[in-house]
């Protein structure tokens, strides 16, 4: 069972994983936001579920890991937002090992990054964009799909 533990105290995080999309988004809109969840998948919604149990129960960042993750997301913004400075490729800044996941209606599929290219169910591939046709039958951005651009 999956269990966060500070100061003797326990907080269950495993009862988000049996939940179903229908409870996932009912403890979403109560504790969350009432915001819409039409393109969240359930096991996001299940993480965040469980980050905010956690938050609650233990509190937040400190002020300076909250800093940085500021200093981080200001660096991640288009280079119109920041000045002249130009954002890396995220794709080029995968490195191997990575692993890229993606639900899909209703299957869950991982990708490995590799030093040539990226490998999805023991098959090689040389782009997201030639595994992305190949999950949905449709041609998409591969970053896109894998919510990298």
């Amino acid at each position: 069972m999956s269990r966060a533990v500070r100061a003797g105290e326990l907080v269950d995080t495993a009862r988000f994983g049996a939940m179903s999309r229908e409870a996932c988004i009912d403890e979403w809109r109560r504790t969350i936001s009432s915001q819409s969840l039409k393109y969240v998948s359930v096991q996001f919604m299940r993480s965040a579920l469980a980050y905010e149990a956690q938050i609650k129960a233990h509190g937040g960042h400190s002020g300076a890991v909250r800093k940085v993750l500021k200093a981080a997301l200001k660096a991640g913004q288009k280079p119109s937002d920041v000045g002249s400075r130009s954002k890396p490729s995220r794709q080029s800044a995968l490195r191997p090992g990575t692993h890229l996941v993606r639900e899909w209606n209703g299957r869950t599929y991982q990708v490995e990054v590799l030093e040539d290219g990226f490998q999805m169910d023991g098959k090689r591939y040389r782009s997201l964009s030639a595994i992305a046709k190949k999950i949905t039958d449709a041609h998409w951005s591969g970053p896109r799909f894998f919510g990298l651009g």
